[in-house]
């Protein structure tokens, strides 16, 4: 017998992506919320001219999940950037207009 320690096999999933979901869904609004279990985002869109948004798309993950989410989506945008440019976040003037909605910033209370 050998004393070698087994490495793990890289496994590979394949993934199907149907005809529908193919054509994806356009969102500038993503509301999202949180328990201890879980976090859940809902994809939406808002227009100028219509008061109300109808969620298209409900992603629940745990929390453990919504952060490798974040660190992959920050390491995407990372790679985007380095490749077309920064992206530029226009300032306050357009926070409160429609879109996802900036981090508000915390200010320091002495």
């Amino acid at each position: 017998m050998s004393n070698q320690q087994q490495q793990p096999q890289s496994q590979q999933i394949n993934i199907e992506l149907g005809e529908k979901e193919a054509e994806g869904i356009y969102s500038n609004l993503a509301i999202i919320t949180h328990s201890p279990a879980e976090f859940v985002i809902d994809y939406t869109r808002i227009l100028p001219g219509v008061p109300k948004a109808k969620v298209h798309a409900r992603i629940i993950m745990t929390p453990q999940h919504a952060k490798m989410f974040l660190q992959a989506m920050k390491d995407n945008i990372k790679k985007y950037e380095d490749k077309f440019g920064e992206i530029k976040i226009h300032g306050d003037e357009m926070q409160n207009q429609f879109g996802f909605p900036l981090p508000v910033k915390e200010e320091k209370i002495h």
